[in-house]
Parts: C-alpha cells; sequence; structure tokens
C-alpha cells in the first residue's frame, strides 16, 4: 500500500458518521440550597475517564455505548459520591453534593483527593494507546512538594523506581535521565514526547532533548519502559511523554509564580487558560535565569508556549500547540579529579557557550469514528538549532589559551511527521481492544564542525579563514527517513486475564552527505597534508519487532503484569562523523539490539498501601559504548600509526545482560494509625532499585565480564511527606553506590592525573527538604536541595558540557510564591 493510499484511508474513516453514540451528562449541584458546584471532578470508574464541571456545574462525557456506568463525583469542601447510571438517559442526570461539617485543611482536601485519582499507573487503555501488561509509572506533579521552579529531577521523579539522573545544575533547562544502564546524557534513550508527539533533535538519527517542558506547566509525567518500543519506536528505555495542563473551565484563570534562589536564581512562570464554549486555550510563558554555582556558568532561558482546541461535534477536537525554547547558557567545563576533590567550584574555562533555539509545531485531530472505535491524528515538526563553542581539550586541566581559536559546533534540526491510531473495542471473550498505527517521519540535518573565534564571548561564527588548519573540519547534511506500522491487542479472556500480542514493522533510511578535512602537522606545526574528503553514506534497513504482555487481576487492587518485547536503537550522526580530541568512533559502528522483560505485581490495599514490585531482564547486543585504547591516525604515507595518547574508542563494544528488582512502596502512616487526626498527614515512601549487569560478549580487550556503565548496584530513594492543615513538607534522601563510566571498567584514577574523563564515579547520597504552605489563592513553596551540602558528581562528560568531571551543585535554596485567580 503507497503512503497516499494509507492517507486516503485515513480521511475516508475521519468523514465516517458517527454512529451508535451515546451522551452521558449531568449537573453537579448542593444539596442545601440547590446551587452549582463549578470545577467539581466527576471520575468514570468504568471507562477510567475524568470530568471537570465547568461553572455551572455541567459535567459531559461523549461518545459511550449503552450500558451502566459508576460514577465517582469529588469536590474539594463536598462529601464524596458514589453513583450508577444507566445509559441511553432519557435526561441529564442530578448529583447532589452534601458539604461537609467542618471547613477542613489543606491537607485533608489532598488526601482525600489522593485515594482517588492520584497514585495510579496507566491504565489498560488511554485515549488511542495500549498498556496493558507494561511497567508504567505516572508523576502527578499536583501530589509533589518540590522544586519545580528548576524542574529538580531528583525530587519530581522521586517515585519513577531506577532512574539514573544526571545533576547539571542549570535549572532544568536540559533533563538528563536513564534506567537500566542506559547513558542519561539528555535522555537519549527513552523517546521523549509532550502531549504525545515528538520533541528530541531527531528521533532516529539524534534522539537527545535540548528541550524539557516546565514542570509548573504539566499536569503529569507519563513514564513506560522498554515495551513502550512496539507503539512508540526502538528506544531500549521506552517512553517520557509529558502531559500539560488542561485549559480551565473557567473562561479565565491566571496563574503567575514567581521564584528565587541561590546563585541569582530568578523563575517566572505566568499562564492563561480558559474555555468559551466549544473553544478552549491554555498558554504560559517561563523566564529562568541564574549564575550557577561556579564562575562562568550564568544561562537565561525563555519558553512559550500555546495551545488553542476546539470541539467541533460531538466526538470530534481539533488542536493546534506551538513551542519555542530559546536560551543562551555560559558553560565552565569540566574538572580533573585533582580539581575536582580540591575546590569543586573551579573553572578554567571562560569561553565555552551553548545556544538553543527550539521551533516545535503540532496539529492534532481526535475524532469518533463509531461508538467503539476512535481515530487520533498527530501532525508534528520541529525547526531548530543548537550551536555550542568552547576550548574543549583532551587536557581537562591545560588552562584556556585565549590566543587559540574554539571549537565550533552548529547543528540545524528539522523534521516533520505525522502518527495515526485507529482504537477499536470488539466482543470476544470479555471485551477485546485492538489498536494499529503507523507515523511517516522525515528529517534533513545539518551540522558544521569547525574552527571558531578567539574571543570570549558567545560567538557562534566560524573562523575558517583566519585558521585554515584546524584539524577539526566537517560540513555534513544527514536526511533520514522513517515509515513505522504498529498494533498491539488486548485479548481479555476472562475479567481477571489478558494478553496483549503486538507487532511494530520499521523502515529506516538513515544517509550522511558532506566532507572532512584531514589535516597533518609537523611538530613544529608545518602543515604535511590538508585535504578535503567525502564521506557520503546510505544505510537502509527494515525489520519486525514483536512483544506480548500479560496481566492477571487478583482483585480489583491488585495485578500481576508481565510483558516481553524486542528493542532496537539506530546509530545517530554524532556517532557518525563528529571527530572529538577526547574519543574516538570506530568507522564500522552499527545499530544495538535486544530485548526488555518485565514481571511483577502492583496495586493498593485499602486507602493504606500503594506498591509495585517487579524483576527485568534486558538484553542488549551491540551495546554501543567506550573503551580506553590508544589512539590511532592515518600519517602522510596512509598507513595507521599510534599517537602516543591514549583516549576513549566509542563503537560496538560487545553484548550486555542487565538484571534487577524493582520495587516501590508508599504507605499511609496517619491512616494506620491515627485515621482521626484529619487535620494531619504522614506518608513514607521507599523506591529502590537493586541491578546487576555484565558484558557477556566482547571482541574489545579487557570488557568481557566486566559490569555495564551507568549502573550503580544499589539506587534508593525515600522520603516522609508530613503535613497539617495548610503546611505540608517533605523530606527525600536519594542513594547511588559506585558506579562504572566505561565498558573497561576503569576505577577512579591517580589524583594526578591531567584528564578527568575516565574513572569510576563514587557513591553519593544526598538530602533535600521542600515545604509549602496555602493561603486561599495564595501558595509559598521553599525549600534546600543538597541539605547536608555534600561534594559529589554524577557525570564524567567526554564532550560538552565538559570535557572531565562534572560537579554538582551543592547546598542550594528556592522561595517561591504562587498566585491563582
Amino acid at each position: 500500500m503507497t503512503l497516499s493510499k494509507a492517507f486516503s484511508i485515513l480521511f475516508l474513516l475521519i468523514i465516517t458518521p458517527v454512529q451508535a453514540q451515546h451522551l452521558l451528562q449531568g449537573q453537579i449541584i448542593s444539596a442545601e440550597d440547590g446551587y452549582p458546584i463549578p470545577e467539581a471532578e466527576v471520575y468514570n470508574n468504568t471507562t477510567g475517564k475524568l470530568a471537570v464541571a465547568n461553572q455551572r456545574g455541567e459535567f459531559r462525557f461523549e461518545d459511550l455505548k449503552a450500558g451502566t456506568y459508576d460514577l465517582t463525583v469529588f469536590s474539594f469542601q463536598y462529601e464524596i459520591v458514589e453513583q450508577t447510571v444507566k445509559i441511553p438517559l432519557d435526561e441529564p442526570i442530578k448529583v447532589e453534593l452534601r458539604a461537609l461539617s467542618n471547613n477542613l485543611s489543606e491537607v485533608v482536601l489532598t488526601e482525600r483527593r489522593k485515594k482517588l485519582f492520584a497514585l495510579r499507573n496507566l491504565r489498560q487503555v488511554e485515549g488511542t494507546a495500549i498498556y496493558s501488561g507494561k511497567k508504567s509509572e505516572v508523576v502527578l506533579l499536583e501530589e509533589i512538594t518540590a522544586n519545580l521552579a528548576t524542574n529538580n529531577a531528583r525530587q519530581i521523579y522521586s517515585q519513577i523506581v531506577g532512574l539514573n539522573i544526571y545533576d547539571n545544575g542549570d535549572a532544568g533547562l536540559q533533563l538528563n535521565i536513564g534506567g537500566r544502564g542506559l547513558d542519561p546524557n539528555r535522555t537519549q534513550n527513552f523517546n521523549t514526547r509532550q502531549n504525545d508527539y515528538d520533541i528530541s533533535a531527531d528521533v532516529l538519527g539524534y534522539p537527545e532533548s535540548y528541550y524539557t517542558p516546565p514542570a509548573e506547566a504539566l499536569r503529569e509525567i507519563q513514564v513506560v519502559r522498554g515495551a513502550a518500543s512496539l507503539q512508540y519506536g526502538t528506544q531500549f528505555g521506552g517512553l517520557i511523554n509529558f502531559k500539560f495542563k488542561e485549559p480551565s473551565y473557567k473562561k479565565l484563570e491566571l496563574i503567575s509564580r514567581q521564584s528565587t534562589g541561590s546563585n541569582s536564581l530568578f523563575t517566572s512562570f505566568n499562564s492563561l487558560s480558559g474555555t468559551l464554549g466549544n473553544f478552549s486555550y491554555y498558554t504560559y510563558y517561563n523566564y529562568k535565569t541564574g549564575e550557577g554555582f561556579r564562575p562562568n556558568s550564568e544561562y537565561d532561558s525563555h519558553n512559550a508556549f500555546v495551545h488553542l482546541g476546539y470541539r467541533i461535534g460531538e466526538g470530534t477536537k481539533l488542536s493546534i500547540e506551538y513551542t519555542l525554547l530559546d536560551y543562551l547558557a555560559q558553560q565552565p567545563g569540566g574538572l580533573t579529579d585533582a580539581q575536582f576533590y580540591r575546590d569543586p567550584s573551579y573553572s578554567n574555562r571562560s569561553r565555552n557557550w551553548f545556544d538553543v533555539n527550539w521551533n516545535l509545531f503540532a496539529l492534532k485531530l481526535e475524532h469518533k469514528i463509531l461508538a467503539d472505535t476512535d481515530l487520533s491524528l498527530n501532525v508534528f515538526g520541529l525547526d531548530a538549532s543548537r550551536k555550542a563553542v568552547g576550548y574543549r581539550e583532551n587536557r581537562v586541566s591545560q588552562p584556556d589559551d585565549p590566543e587559540a581559536p574554539r571549537e565550533l559546533l552548529s547543528d540545524d534540526f528539522n523534521y516533520w511527521g505525522a502518527e495515526a491510531r485507529i482504537l477499536t473495542r470488539y466482543d470476544l471473550f470479555e471485551e477485546s481492544v485492538f489498536l494499529i498505527g503507523t507515523k511517516y517521519y522525515k528529517a534533513r540535518n545539518l551540522q558544521q564542525q569547525g574552527p571558531g573565534s578567539t574571543g570570549s564571548g558567545p560567538d557562534f561564527t566560524f573562523a575558517t579563514a583566519e585558521f585554515p588548519n584546524y584539524s577539526r573540519q566537517s560540513d555534513f547534511e544527514f536526511p533520514n527517513e522513517n515509515i513505522a506500522v504498529f498494533g498491539e491487542n488486548i485479548f481479555n479472556f476472562t475479567d481477571k486475564f489478558s494478553l496483549t500480542p503486538g507487532f511494530r514493522f520499521e523502515y529506516i533510511n538513515t544517509e550522511s552527505k558532506g566532507t572532512y578535512k584531514d589535516i597533518f602537522l609537523d611538530l613544529a606545526g608545518n602543515v604535511l597534508k590538508n585535504e578535503t574528503l567525502a564521506d557520503n553514506r546510505q544505510f537502509k534497513r527494515n525489520f519486525v519487532l514483536l512483544g506480548i504482555g500479560a496481566g492477571y487481576e487478583l482483585s480489583g487492587s491488585a495485578e500481576i503484569y508481565a510483558n516481553f518485547s524486542q528493542n532496537y536503537r539506530s546509530v545517530t550522526f554524532s556517532d557518525i562523523r563528529v571527530v572529538n580530541p577526547v574519543f574516538q568512533v570506530d568507522p564500522d559502528i552499527n545499530d544495538e539490539k535486544g530485548f526488555t522483560s518485565d514481571i511483577g505485581i502492583r496495586g493498593r490495599w485499602k486507602n493504606i498501601l500503594s506498591y509495585d514490585a517487579s524483576i527485568f531482564g534486558l538484553k542488549y547486543n551491540d551495546r554501543i559504548g567506550e573503551v580506553l585504547k590508544a589512539e590511532t591516525r592515518e600519517n602522510s604515507q596512509g598507513q595507521q600509526e599510534e599517537t602516543g595518547r591514549v583516549i576513549r574508542f566509542r563503537g560496538n563494544i560487545g553484548d550486555a545482560f542487565i538484571y534487577g528488582l524493582e520495587t516501590f512502596a508508599d504507605w499511609n502512616l496517619q491512616a494506620s494509625f491515627f485515621p482521626e487526626a484529619e487535620d494531619y498527614m504522614a506518608r513514607i515512601f521507599i523506591n529502590s532499585a537493586f541491578t546487576s549487569s555484565e558484558y557477556v560478549r566482547s571482541e574489545q580487550t579487557n570488557v568481557e565480564g566486566n559490569k555495564v556503565e551507568f549502573i550503580p548496584v544499589v539506587n534508593l530513594k525515600t522520603g516522609l511527606n508530613l503535613g497539617y492543615r495548610n503546611l505540608i513538607g517533605s523530606l527525600q534522601y536519594t542513594y547511588l553506590s559506585k558506579q562504572f563510566s566505561d565498558a573497561t571498567n576503569a576505577p577512579q584514577v591517580s589524583i594526578d592525573s591531567q584528564r578527568g574523563i575516565e574513572g569510576a564515579i563514587p557513591a553519593y547520597g544526598i538530602v533535600d527538604l521542600s515545604i509549602s504552605y496555602s493561603f486561599k489563592r495564595y501558595k509559598i513553596e521553599s525549600g534546600i536541595n543538597n541539605f547536608l551540602d555534600n561534594t559529589y558528581f554524577t557525570r564524567r562528560a567526554t564532550g560538552y558540557p565538559g570535557p572531565g568531571i562534572i560537579p554538582a551543585q551543592p547546598l542550594t535554596w528556592y522561595t517561591t510564591l504562587q498566585v491563582k485567580l
């Protein structure tokens, strides 16, 4: 089937008339005076969907088939009501809520809502996506007491098991998380999306995320592990999907949050949202600035977002979105071990700068084809650039030479894509669910590398004429094309047991077109060779990924789940061509393959305990990694010779197997020991991952039998949440054991080493404290991160923002004032 025929079929489906649809609508009113209760929440327990009443107390669930539905209605200051409704209805229903006998505190109101809607995994079906049998976790931002102003990932993702997080201290401008042995750098091993569409630089060719939505704008963050590969692409990590807040049911709602903190931190977040008839909108502007705790680490960021939605009719909604991110940051560079332990706030790089401009576009159509069949179509695109200029030498301890040219990397990212999904429910056994989808993606990325100016400011123009013999020069175009077809089906054999098989077909065409310089100088700096060489490559491949998930419901609140899914990760174009003074890339580097498997139990016990415990296995074939070896290069006679330097060599290191135990528990102490004390809150959570790994095959020296890099054996996060009336606080402890940074398992090097790129990352433990106080329309948040002022680091960077050790932040504080109108 051609692409044009496929889109023709989709168009016919879009205009298919809606049949056999029913509407469940009603009004929420006060039992005392009959007045409407605006913004009451109505949860449809049968479908798993949530509706929020408008200012007239009216709510609606559209496009339902005939049947019985269980509703739970919640509103602050009112008693919770559960009601069963049978449709079709003769007329809208009215639900009366009785006022609570006393004025409840913020703590009580938060706890009452949390019992209904908060701690959850993704349901079997959400929208046009299937999550049955998959390990999924949801971060609910409204339930977090944390440093949201700086996107503090250690706190925000504290209840997501096994994540390894880089601490950059840049107010959360970039998210760096990995897990299960996956490199955290710019979250490159996850498929990152917002509102269900891609946001990374290039999904296949360069899946690094230079843009991260501000936590203050988010409703929830959905995390699905490696089994997400069938629906969302081939990354081993899985999916991270940022879901923005929904437009308010008011005509106009304003939220303004102003924050200040250590190191001249200032952030301003301001949002407007509302609903006018069939039209709805949500928009924000976020400004961040600060100086960092090290010299040469200032940053300035502007981020804006616009969502416009229009309900065309029953069962059809169209929305458009635009995102802008523009930021400039100075990078203080990396440190050697000696420099770090002497003074982690030291910097010997004053000319390194980083600039990002991100423009995301999206058009989404949601359409009800039939009462049991939904269609979604996402069309999205990116027009972006990132530029990095700086002095980046192999000897990290070497002072910056103001007379030397800086290295300049300039990238332009341009892509567009379309993803269509059809999900239908049909009668087989118990109700079964079928999903079929397709995705088309086309990218054209440009990358230049060469000499920058000798200045110290953020100058991103090439100085090739001034430095014609600069050794690292290249100019490339990287076209990528991807066509995917995927499908999954939930077979509910009984009301307790389900199987969900699935597949994904991928066609990938990766190309590189361009030239690079081959320059050879003698010890006196005389040019022995200066050639411009073409390097044009094309790599076409197609393959099928298979997977299956299973679920068994032990009770209404407990489930056993299991899954197996194949994974695949494409070689990135940075692996193919970027010339780096610190590491060398194998010219024969190729794609990675493997699988992910999980089996576990999750659920809730009464309203006291929420839990998830699972074991996982991850097979990683042809894993791309780095080893230490002697550098070689071609001399003037065309022969390979050693340069006398030891560098990191990047290539397909070998096959690895990673396995472990992941557990999470959230215990409501107040409900367990003093349920009558409703004005108090006391909860404790523990999030632990115990992971083992081994390279089971390798052709590289001193790799086979080693541990896999980026894996702490123990990854622990635990915390206590306490509250009294409108005052809520959280205390969190994070501990990661030692981890290696390369496949040779090089230990921490001699303190006298002039490099900081090889060696282990020592174990570290961090304490974070946050509090919040609410009063009517106002809310004050404050806290201290790294409360014990520990000195530690989480990464040894081989490129920007290094090379070398990147010190993590010492003790920092923040304060936020929120006003909601």
